[in-house]
């Protein structure tokens, strides 16, 4: 089951995002994907503001991870370096602790994300109009966007 959603502004998306925030739970997990300027550090940086976190969210792709303190903690990750590397960077310890963890460009470490996850594809229809993807991987996942839908 693939959710699709229409957004026509940058505030819709901090919506989206923000709703999202809302409904999160220690150790769930959503992959972002999405070409370059999609939106997908875009959309974290509204979801840490759901979360609570007060400091700048940005991109983490020289550092690969960047972790914030808020209503729950988020570890930001962005693993596109990680492309053709076997590098284990203690992935149970990052998905299975008490943070939500988002992950863009999840595909280059697929063998190591959680089984159940939400998978969110962003695609750019223009300047400021977005089409979100939605593919909730296990029941939590499917349990998560009835409630985004609501």
């Amino acid at each position: 089951m693939t959710i699709e959603m229409n957004v026509n502004s940058l505030e819709e998306t901090q919506a989206l995002a923000m709703k999202i925030a809302t409904l999160l739970e220690p150790q769930d997990t959503l992959t972002l994907e999405g070409d370059l300027g999609a939106g997908k550090t875009t959309f974290t940086q509204s979801l840490a503001k759901g979360l609570g976190v007060k400091r700048t969210v940005n991109s983490p792709t020289f550092t690969i991870m960047k972790q914030y303190e808020g209503r729950l903690p988020l570890n930001h990750l962005d693993v596109y370096r990680l492309a053709d590397s076997d590098e284990d960077l203690g992935w149970d310890e990052i998905f299975f602790g008490d943070a939500v963890s988002v992950v863009e460009w999840a595909h280059l470490i697929e063998q190591d994300l959680p089984e159940e996850r939400l998978a969110i594809r962003i695609e750019r229809v223009n300047d400021t109009a977005r089409r979100f993807l939605l593919n909730p991987i296990g029941q939590r996942y499917e349990q998560l966007c009835e409630e985004i839908m609501k």
